[in-house]
């Protein structure tokens, strides 16, 4: 498993354990982590998962596609560390992430 953790824009951390090759979306959906709406369900068609990446992670995580970038446009507050939470996959290389949910969503 591979440890995920959500930081609320009160400072609240929520810690998750996600499985490999899911997305972060689904466990924070799965884990109840306030904030994150995913009102698509992960088809990468709205933006009520987003999530801002730590800066520590940014490189490791990468940036979004362009299919990605189009739906950033509608996120609340969007910042060079913006990312939409379906579109990052869980892997033991991101053990440790940590990702900072926005006051609203889109």
């Amino acid at each position: 498993m591979t440890k995920l953790t959500f930081v609320s824009s009160e400072g609240v951390r929520y810690d998750v354990d996600a499985e490999d090759g899911t997305s972060v979306m689904e466990n924070a959906v799965r884990n109840g982590v306030p904030g994150i709406e995913a009102e698509c369900g992960g088809a990468c068609a709205c933006a009520t998962c987003h999530v801002y990446v730590d800066d520590e992670w940014t490189e490791k995580v990468g940036g979004p596609d362009v299919m990605e970038e189009d739906m950033l446009d509608f996120a609340f507050e969007m910042k060079p560390s913006s990312r939409l939470s379906c579109q990052i996959r869980v892997s033991s290389e991101l053990d440790g992430l940590v990702l900072h949910v926005p006051e609203r969503q889109a």
